[in-house]
């Protein structure tokens, strides 16, 4: 079960930042004790790919804040972060972590198996954060892309040590993540649906003012 969590936790997190939680995992598989690599996945601590995991995270994450170019970036990480779900996942599920000292064999044996659940899992995160930034862009005219995307860094951040440390917080973090989005949805079509009613002029008149009383 931990595994399971721990798996969906970097794959949802993968799919807000491709880059966040393959680079948690390879420094702490290399600097800490907190991730054992199983065998396969040792590539992922590997110094040079850590480097280019880096440098792809510095553009992204600047590409992601600014307004358009997000949009153009969000097209290519389509690929990009359900590709690291299914690593992640792959890695994560089958590694000896802080809250795991005993991968279950299923996903060490089936190694196919956690990494198309992590594209999957990855993938719908992916298209549910794009659908919104770009309706989020649509109504603010750009203006909330910056916001958006570090909120989305952090929880990015928040799900990788979770998901490797107390799993059992990923719950937490996609029930959180899920509100958010709901939220920034219904909002987003409140100010649509205002401005639709501004432009075809079906806004309620505005009562006149009270006459001002007569001086005595």
């Amino acid at each position: 079960m931990l595994e399971i969590l721990t798996g969906a936790g970097l794959a949802t997190a993968s799919g807000l930042n491709a880059f966040i939680p393959m680079l948690a995992m390879g420094l702490l598989a290399r600097f800490t004790s907190l991730v054992t690599l199983p065998a396969g996945w040792e590539w992922l601590s590997n110094e040079w790919v850590m480097v280019i995991i880096g440098v792809l995270l510095v553009l992204d994450v600047v590409a992601d804040k600014v307004p358009a170019v997000d949009h153009v970036n969000d097209i290519i990480q389509t690929v990009v972060r359900p590709a690291a779900g299914g690593i992640v996942f792959g890695a994560g599920a089958s590694s000896q972590t802080a809250a795991v000292t005993d991968p279950a064999s299923f996903f060490t044996s089936n190694a196919w198996v956690p990494v198309a659940i992590g594209v999957v899992v990855a993938l719908a995160t992916h298209l549910l954060k794009a659908g919104t930034r770009a309706g989020a862009n649509v109504v603010t005219a750009g203006a909330a892309a910056p916001a958006l995307s570090v909120t989305e860094d952090a929880m990015s951040v928040g799900l990788t040590f979770a998901a490797i440390i107390v799993p059992v917080l990923v719950i937490v973090f996609l029930l959180v993540l899920g509100l958010l989005f709901w939220v920034l949805f219904r909002r987003m079509r409140r100010i649509r649906d205002a401005r639709r009613a501004r432009a075809s002029g079906s806004e309620p008149p505005v009562p006149p003012l009270p006459p001002a009383p007569a001086a005595s």
